[in-house]
């Protein structure tokens, strides 16, 4: 029965790991803020994101503490994965920018994972805390590949995408490449006719 109860604890502890997975879209010069609120302090928390789509895929970001210190920030980035200890307890701030375009609109899918320490709010009960113990390995090793193989999706579906723009851009530049070489070809046969016509009409006036 403890143990029933210690694994619903343990379940319950788990809820402390929260996470947020988003998709924005910034249109040219406009920036847009998110929030996540720290209740411990050195708390881990991992952050994601990926522009999917516009201009040449990249963003501008800034993350900073409570108090409005910089922790991170970083210029026409494309994606990234890291990971930071929350220090100060409060609402840490995730800005993402594009106020450098004038034209492009960005699509940002981003995720931020906040985890609180819960192994050491386990009580110790000797061979059922060995237990507990052994269940919390198991929940981790799933976790982390759960995490894993969504970061290869979300790396893949990056790459599908980006690979999506450029064959477009590709065919859109053979379309109006081919529309220019037809138009210059005929303007050359219409430039061909003129000046044979004109070659000949020369030549007819000098024996007359």
């Amino acid at each position: 029965m403890l143990l029933h109860q210690q694994i619903l604890s343990l379940f319950a502890l788990l809820t402390l790991v929260s996470s947020s997975a988003l998709t924005i879209v910034l249109k040219p010069e406009e920036e847009s803020c998110y929030y996540i609120l720290t209740q411990k302090a050195k708390t881990s928390v991992g952050y994601y994101f990926a522009v999917q789509s516009g201009g040449d895929f990249d963003i501008d970001y800034t993350i900073k503490s409570p108090q409005g210190k910089i922790i991170s920030s970083e210029e026409r980035q494309r994606q990234g994965d890291w990971a930071f200890n929350a220090e100060e307890i409060g609402e840490y701030e995730f800005c993402f920018s594009n106020l450098f375009s004038k034209v492009s609109e960005k699509v940002v899918d981003f995720e931020i994972h906040l985890e609180s320490d819960f192994r050491a709010e386990l009580p110790n009960t000797g061979t059922q805390h060995v237990e507990v113990e052994g269940i919390i390995n198991s929940v981790e090793h799933i976790e982390t590949t759960l995490n894993s193989v969504s970061k290869t999706l979300q790396y893949y579906r990056t790459r599908n995408n980006r690979n999506q723009f450029t064959v477009k851009s590709t065919e859109s530049r053979i379309f109006y490449f081919s529309i220019y070489e037809v138009i210059l070809i005929v303007g050359m046969a219409i430039a061909q006719v003129y000046l044979v016509q004109y070659l000949f009409t020369g030549s007819r006036k000098t024996l007359v």
